[in-house]
């Protein structure tokens, strides 16, 4: 058996994929939003697995502080601040010349999702903030195409499969699931948790492209690997027929610019607002201790608000999520402080 012949034959041993399996692997394609520490993870495996075409979409550059988990990348990366998405395209053809790799070095919002939407059969979360899950959400909908949901923070990971028409949809989630808002720069994580939530969004996704859904694990799926938690939520109740993502009349609220979070550099000031996609009621002495607990700033709080300076940046954050970030005038930059220490 030649080399390259010789790729995938442990994979076809297993019996649920076979050799039938692998062919619609090659024939399939996912989209990959974000190209941290999930989406690296995810990318190696299904670029290892043979699946013919992976589309990956991150804004942000390779730093230091990503080699402890995020596994593509390498210290000549971070070097020279090489974008991730093209630093993983570098690996993965590495890994795998037989297969389609498409990159793009953008902020995915409701315009770029359209395009990067086509001819995929299913999507993976890979992102850091929940306006982009919203996105994800709104467009899988839209097109009736699998998600694989999944975050970890810490110790603690969750990941969840949505399908349209079936699971109730991230929208339908939101409010009834908690869902959480630490980041990996306000708690830190472990490469353990990270993971065990590519482990599972993977097999997820391996499940529905060789066409077994019948194999779905069909629950909210939580653990704690410090803790050795470990939580399987059967969520089919939160389904909503009034949801406007997935409910019997939907609008899609999240691909329309009304349903984006909004930015804006303020007239005259070295300033950028910031008002999420969604409402929600922030726990602002919560965040205030885990911004004191990082030791890297000064935190000021008060009944109305939560300022955290870091440098030449300063946050205030409102209790209903809405932020101005000082020292700025990049959107761009803006909206990553955001997500960074917020989600």
């Amino acid at each position: 058996m030649k080399a390259n012949e010789d790729r995938y034959s442990r994979q076809q041993l297993f019996q649920p994929i076979g050799p039938e399996g692998q062919q619609k692997l090659a024939e399939s394609s996912v989209l990959i939003i974000g190209a941290g520490a999930l989406g690296t993870g995810i990318a190696e495996t299904l670029a290892r697995a043979g699946v013919g075409r992976l589309v990956i979409a991150d804004r942000d550059y390779v730093e230091w502080s990503n080699l402890q988990r995020q596994q593509l990348y390498t210290e000549a990366d971070a070097l020279a601040r090489l974008p991730k998405a093209v630093a993983a395209e570098q690996r993965l053809r590495a890994v795998n010349s037989e297969i389609i790799i498409e990159t793009h070095v953008v902020d995915v919002t409701y315009e770029e999702i359209e395009e990067l939407i086509k001819d995929v059969n299913v999507v993976m979360d890979a992102t850091d903030n929940f306006d982009t899950r919203l996105l994800i959400n709104d467009i899988a909908q839209k097109y009736g195409i699998p998600w694989v949901y999944g975050g970890c923070v810490g110790s603690y990971g969750m990941t969840f499969t949505i399908l349209p028409g079936q699971t109730p949809c991230l929208n339908c989630l939101l409010g009834t699931i908690p869902l959480g808002g630490d980041t990996c720069d306000t708690v830190g994580v472990i490469p353990p948790a990270v993971q065990i939530v590519v482990a599972h969004q993977v097999t997820e996704a391996l499940k529905l492209l060789t066409g077994h859904p019948e194999s779905l694990r069909g629950t909210l799926l939580t653990f704690d690997v410090w803790r050795n938690e470990q939580s399987s939520i059967k969520v089919g109740s939160a389904k909503r027929e009034d949801c406007l993502s997935c409910g019997t009349h939907p609008t899609y609220p999240f691909l329309s610019a009304a349903g984006t979070r909004k930015s804006e550099v303020l007239c005259g000031r070295d300033t950028v607002q910031i008002r999420p996609a969604f409402k929600r009621k922030l726990p602002l002495p919560e965040i205030a201790a885990r911004f004191e607990r990082l030791g890297e700033g000064k935190v000021e709080l008060n009944p109305f608000l939560v300022s955290y300076t870091i440098g030449d940046r300063r946050i205030v954050l409102f209790e209903d999520g809405r932020a101005l970030i000082h020292g700025t005038k990049n959107t761009a930059e803006a909206k990553a402080i955001y997500d960074r220490y917020l989600g």
